[in-house]
């Protein structure tokens, strides 16, 4: 059985957030937002105000023995208005319908002209512009139009209200009077649901921008967590893996020259301890911006970066015979690209100790250079070693770590190449300059 518990937030990343929404964006009384919440109890007060109006109606009516097929035509309307939401234009139009053959027959608008004017509400409210007008058109034609032919008519005696009995099909002023209301409402109707429809394509389209910012902006610090975690495993990836090697290198050198040169011992006992020094100084900066990762994490992993000549000189009394070839153009480099430069050059010269640690022969170059199809001034740097006898050219195991020069060379707008090269191996990078060397 599979679990369904959540797996949990990286650190440094933060929770995602729940998209906004509607309710959320729009400021509303307790009132307002149950009937928001609930459609259903909203649709069913609806039937009931209709229903309520249509009692109303059928009490003052004039004709009592058309009451019972009002009733019965209500709950007809009052059914079709429950279904107002999934099919607007269709009950709008079913309604019109029967409120029309209800005032033709009865004589009297009831309240379908309030049943026409709910449904026009909700076509206007949720469906374009160009279908609210054709459902408010078909509405006021079918409704507006029976009353203007069949509405009651009335004379009045010294004050007192007498139904006339005034043929179907002659227009008159109540007949003019009572159209133009049952109009007027379905207008109006019209009008809130025009405007509720405006207000909700408004609405949504913030939302969207909100919820876009709020997804960039998550995804921006799941991008910034990412290069963050990738710049730090360099960083463990140099501390560990060059450190270490560079140690256990000095250490054999020491256990073979113990017996033979004390002194030359010594000093490559010294060396192993400032490395070790030095490694427990990167590993506690590496820690710190990982308990701290608000901090200026890359100003803190560029400090403490060691000069390249002492790089040479610790990879020499680790036994290679590295030489360090200086070119013009490369003096004063900024400091991430000096920082590059170095931790480059530390992995291409730790690949040659732990993969061909006879090399007769490692040199090291620096210097500028212009690329005439590149950024313009670029320093290059060249590890060039010599297989010894008996060594491969195999670089398994190495992968990674050209895979961290090309990421740093990459970081910088640079190319690195590495590969064999005559009867050895090569590491070549190009570090563009923003300014003139």
């Amino acid at each position: 059985m599979t679990s369904t518990t959540p797996e949990p937030v990286p650190p440094g990343v933060p929770a995602p957030a729940s998209p906004l929404t509607e309710l959320d964006a729009r400021n509303l009384g307790p009132v307002r937002r149950w009937f928001a919440v609930h459609p259903v109890g909203t649709d069913r007060v609806v039937v009931g105000l209709y229903l309520a109006a249509t009692a109303l109606a059928l009490a003052v009516t004039d004709v009592p023995a058309a009451r019972w097929w009002v009733a019965a035509a209500s709950f007809v309307v009052a059914a079709l208005l429950l279904r107002r939401r999934a099919h607007p234009v269709g009950v709008t139009v079913a309604v019109s319908v029967i409120g029309a053959i209800g005032i033709l027959t009865l004589g009297d608008t009831a309240a379908f002209d309030l049943a026409a004017a709910f449904g026009v509400y909700t076509v206007a409210s949720n469906r374009p512009a160009h279908d609210a007008w054709s459902t408010a058109g078909v509405a006021i034609v079918m409704v507006a139009g029976a009353a203007l032919i069949a509405s009651p008519s009335a004379t009045y005696d010294d004050g007192l209200r007498i139904p006339a009995d005034v043929p179907l099909g002659t227009i008159t002023a109540d007949r003019v009077v009572t159209a133009v209301f049952v109009v007027v409402v379905i207008l109006i109707a019209l009008s809130i649901g025009s405007t509720v429809h405006s207000r909700r394509l408004h609405i949504a389209d913030l939302l969207d921008r909100a919820n876009g910012f709020a997804r960039e902006a998550e995804q921006s610090a799941q991008i910034a967590a990412a290069a963050e975690r990738g710049r730090i495993a360099r960083e463990m990836h140099d501390v560990v893996a060059h450190s270490l090697t560079v140690m256990v290198a000095l250490a054999d050198g020491a256990k073979a020259l113990g017996p033979k040169d004390p002194e030359l011992a010594r000093q490559a006992l010294d060396e192993l301890t400032e490395t070790g020094r030095t490694a427990l100084t990167d590993m506690r900066s590496v820690l710190g911006v990982l308990r701290a990762p608000e901090s200026g994490t890359e100003n803190e992993l560029a400090t403490g970066a060691p000069d390249l000549d002492d790089v040479v000189a610790t990879f020499r009394t680790a036994g290679l015979p590295v030489r360090l070839v200086r070119e013009g153009g490369a003096a004063n480099l900024p400091v991430p690209t000096r920082r590059a430069v170095e931790r480059i050059v530390t992995e291409a010269l730790t690949n040659v100790l732990r993969h061909a640690p006879l090399s007769p022969d490692v040199r090291v170059s620096l210097g500028g250079v212009w690329n005439p199809d590149g950024p313009g001034r670029s320093v290059e740097i060249v590890v060039l070693n010599t297989h010894g006898p008996g060594q491969s050219k195999s670089t398994s195991g190495a992968q990674q770590g050209i895979i961290g020069m090309r990421e740093r060379a990459t970081a910088l707008g640079g190319t690195i190449e590495a590969g064999p090269y005559g009867s050895g191996w090569r590491v070549r990078a190009l570090l563009p300059l923003k300014e003139e060397m």
